[in-house]
């Protein structure tokens, strides 16, 4: 199979049109429709149906298209990991989900940084939905998640507790509503906890996805939100933010993913894990 056809596809995918694709690739038309042909012609389907505003895709397309982007994700770190840079014996190829970077994912980088200087890193990130097949491909060789599946050859383990605690820019108790409140939507677990402590119609001033995002947000327009522990806690000491007082504290277990083959041979790995988890343990927030 010509990788070049797969990235094509992909491509026309993006833009929902092969002169848009083709303009994008900088080839012809007659090239990007070339491609897509003799594609169809080896899996013997119909990928694409052409349309007066472009291109759509097939049921069968539809089913092709994750398997595509497995097929390029994984050629483009087969080069990686055969293209080291000078000076560097090895690579770890290191994903992390979007809400964990802060103060945890960004722990595992310095640490391996620091003490494995011969060690080149690659970084994946994205959600949930995007780490799945990383592991499940072997794309990734070490992974911090929330709900990561079971894959062969990899082990998974608890690697902390993310405590979410209520802040706001002003030193408050607990309301039934505030006006202010930004929602932080951290995935369908979150959300029915969020229900039950919070069972009201009204809706957040603003929503997002990223609790940094969030954090920025109130810290420049003031409000509240619900944060992770180790993102809230540097602005809480300076003053910046107050948890709110007697406001549920939820709590979610991260997980670290592991290729056991791949992590038995690094001789830096189990020093790295020690650090950071005693790292974590020395942020974590009082019990109350």
């Amino acid at each position: 199979m010509n990788l070049s056809h797969v990235q094509t596809f992909l491509v026309v995918v993006e833009t929902g049109n092969l002169n848009k694709a083709a303009a994008k690739l900088h080839v012809t038309q007659s090239t990007v429709t070339a491609r897509i042909n003799a594609l169809e012609d080896m899996l013997g389907q119909k990928l694409l149906r052409r349309i007066k505003s472009g291109a759509e895709l097939t049921a069968t397309g539809s089913k092709f298209v994750k398997h595509a982007q497995i097929l390029v994700q994984v050629w483009n770190q087969a080069r990686h990991d055969t293209s080291l840079p000078r000076g560097f014996d090895d690579v770890c190829n290191f994903g992390c989900t979007d809400p964990l970077w802060s103060g945890a994912g960004e722990f595992w980088l310095n640490m391996i940084r620091s003490d494995c200087p011969s060690v080149a890193v690659n970084v994946e990130s994205g959600s949930e939905a995007d780490m799945r097949p990383w592991i499940a491909n072997s794309m990734v060789d070490i992974a911090i998640a929330y709900e990561p599946l079971p894959a062969t050859g990899f082990s998974i383990s608890p690697l902390f507790e993310d405590v979410f605690i209520e802040v706001a820019t002003v030193e408050r108790d607990l309301m039934r509503w505030d006006p202010m409140y930004v929602y932080v939507d951290y995935g369908e677990e979150f959300r029915r906890w969020h229900a039950e402590a919070f069972p009201v119609d009204d809706t957040a001033v603003v929503t997002f996805t990223n609790g940094v995002f969030a954090l920025n947000h109130i810290l420049r327009w003031g409000g509240s939100a619900y944060l992770p522990y180790r993102i809230a806690r540097e602005p809480m000491e300076a003053g910046r933010l107050f948890e709110v007082k007697a406001a549920p504290r939820f709590r979610r277990t991260a997980y670290l993913v592991r290729n056991t083959i791949r992590t038995a041979g690094w001789p830096w790995f189990d020093g790295v894990h020690a650090r950071f988890q005693q790292a974590i343990a020395d942020l974590a927030p009082e019990s109350r």
